[in-house]
This record gives structure tokens, C-alpha cells and sequence, in this order.
């Protein structure tokens, strides 16, 4: 049995034409949305840098820090012996 359908090709063009035209939509969507997303992913990286940065700068003052602490610790020590060693309370 063979079946015949009748469809103007006019219509059928028109239909894809309308199909093709909301995918472009959407397509140009999409790609504002991903360049949105660029921009925002620029922004990131960027202030990740800062952060980074941020960081290496607070190791280094921890470092500093627990260097002067060291040596004020030292220097009680000593300074302690020196006095009650060598110059006991009369």
C-alpha cells in the first residue's frame, strides 16, 4: 500500500525557515551567555592573581614574625642566665 502525501514545498521551506530562525535565537543566546561567561572567568583569574599575591605577602610577614619571636625568646633566655648566673641577688 503506498500512501501519497501532499504537502506544498513552499510550506515545508517555511516551517524549516521558522525552525532555523529559532535555533539562531537560541544559538545567539548561548553564545551572549558564553561571553558573558568569558568576561566573568577573566574577572576570576584576575582577582585569583591578587589573592596569590595576597598570600605570598602574609608567609612572608608570618616568617618575619616568628623569626622576631625566636630570637626575643633567645634573648630572654640568655639574658635570664646572665643575670641569675653571674649576678646573684646579694
Amino acid at each position: 500500500m503506498a500512501t501519497t502525501i501532499e504537502t506544498d514545498l513552499k510550506e515545508v521551506l517555511g516551517e524549516f525557515k521558522q525552525e532555523f530562525s529559532k535555533l539562531n535565537q537560541r544559538l545567539d543566546r548561548i553564545e551572549g551567555d558564553l561571553t558573558s561567561l568569558k568576561v566573568d572567568m577573566a574577572t576570576v583569574k584576575t582577582e585569583l592573581n591578587f589573592i596569590r599575591e595576597d598570600v605570598k605577602d602574609l608567609k612572608g610577614s608570618q616568617r618575619a614574625q616568628i623569626w622576631a619571636l625566636i630570637i626575643t625568646v633567645i634573648g630572654a633566655t640568655v639574658t635570664a642566665i646572665i643575670k641569675f648566673c653571674f649576678f646573684p641577688n646579694p
